[in-house]
C-alpha cells in the first residue's frame, strides 16, 4: 500500500477502535456474529474486527453469517469463497425473503418488512450459533443520515444506537463502523479487494436507491453543505454525543 492507502487503513482502525473503547461493546469471552451481506461496510467491518482480534487484549471469537434472502442471481458462492479463502469461520443461510415480502407487501415499498424479517433472522441465527453479540456494518453517514431523517420527516431527534440490547432480549447489537465515514470505507473496501457481491433486491441493490427517496434528499443535501462546511458530518455525530436536556423541549428531560 501507499503512504495515503496507510493513512486511510490506520485513520478507519482508529475509528473502529475509538467506538469499542467508547460504547465497551466488546469483552473477553465474546462469540461476535458479523452479518456479512456482501456489500462494501460489513465486508470492512469483518476484515478490521478480523485484524484486531489477532493483537486485542480481550478473546473474543468471529463468526461471519451471510443469509441469501432468495432474489436470484445472488452469488453467495462468492462470499463463501472469499471468507474460506481467508480461513475465516462462517455459516452460509438461506431465508427467503424475497418471497414473503412478496406475498405480504400487495404493492406498497416492502423495505420495513424485509427489515424487521433480516433482523428476526439474524436474532434467531445468533442464538443457534451461541453468539452474544451480533455486529452490523452501520457507519458514521449511516447514523448521521438516520438522525436528519427523524427530525425532518418525523419530527423527532433520534438516530441508531451503537450498541443495544436486541428485541428478544438474548443478544447486543454493536456497530463499531459508528465514527467511520462511508467515503472512507468505499476507498478501503478496493484497497483490501473484498469481492461485491449485490444482494440482488430489485429495490436496495446498488448505489442509486431511486426507492427511498427520502434519504437520497438527505445524502444530496448533506454533499452540498459539505462543500461550504467541510466538517459537517463529523459536527453532527458529535452532536449526538453533546445533548443538553436543559436546552431541549421535551418536558420529560426538564428537571424541577
Amino acid at each position: 500500500m501507499n503512504r495515503d492507502d496507510i493513512k486511510l487503513e490506520k485513520k478507519i482502525f482508529k475509528a473502529v477502535g475509538k467506538a469499542i473503547g467508547d460504547f465497551d461493546m466488546i469483552q473477553d469471552g465474546d462469540h461476535i456474529m458479523v452479518a456479512v451481506s456482501g456489500g462494501k461496510d460489513s465486508w470492512v467491518l469483518l476484515h478490521v474486527l478480523n485484524e484486531l482480534q489477532k493483537k486485542a487484549p480481550v478473546n473474543f471469537e468471529l463468526t461471519a453469517l451471510n443469509i441469501d434472502q432468495g432474489y436470484g442471481n445472488f452469488r453467495q458462492d462468492k462470499i463463501e469463497d472469499f471468507l474460506d479463502s481467508r480461513n475465516i469461520k462462517s455459516i452460509m443461510k438461506d431465508f427467503d425473503i424475497a418471497s414473503i415480502v412478496e406475498e405480504k407487501s400487495q404493492g406498497s415499498v416492502p423495505c420495513s418488512l424485509c427489515a424487521r424479517l433480516r433482523r428476526g433472522a439474524l436474532y434467531g441465527y445468533a442464538q443457534k450459533l451461541k453468539c452474544n453479540k451480533i455486529a452490523l456494518g452501520h457507519h458514521l453517514d449511516d447514523f448521521v443520515e438516520t438522525l436528519l431523517l427523524n427530525q425532518f420527516f418525523i419530527g423527532k431527534t433520534a438516530s441508531m444506537s451503537p450498541k443495544l440490547n436486541s428485541d428478544n432480549g438474548e443478544n447486543t447489537v454493536i456497530r463499531p463502523l459508528v465514527y467511520a465515514e462511508e467515503n472512507d470505507i468505499r476507498i478501503y473496501a478496493k484497497n483490501i479487494e473484498v469481492p461485491i457481491v449485490c444482494c440482488e433486491c430489485p429495490l436496495a441493490c446498488g448505489e442509486n436507491l431511486h426507492f427511498d427517496h427520502k434519504r437520497r434528499k438527505i445524502k444530496n443535501l448533506l454533499t452540498e453543505l459539505e462543500k461550504d462546511i467541510p466538517h459537517i458530518k463529523s459536527s453532527l455525530i458529535k452532536s449526538l454525543s453533546n445533548i443538553k436536556p436543559s436546552h431541549m423541549l421535551d418536558r420529560n428531560l426538564w428537571t424541577h
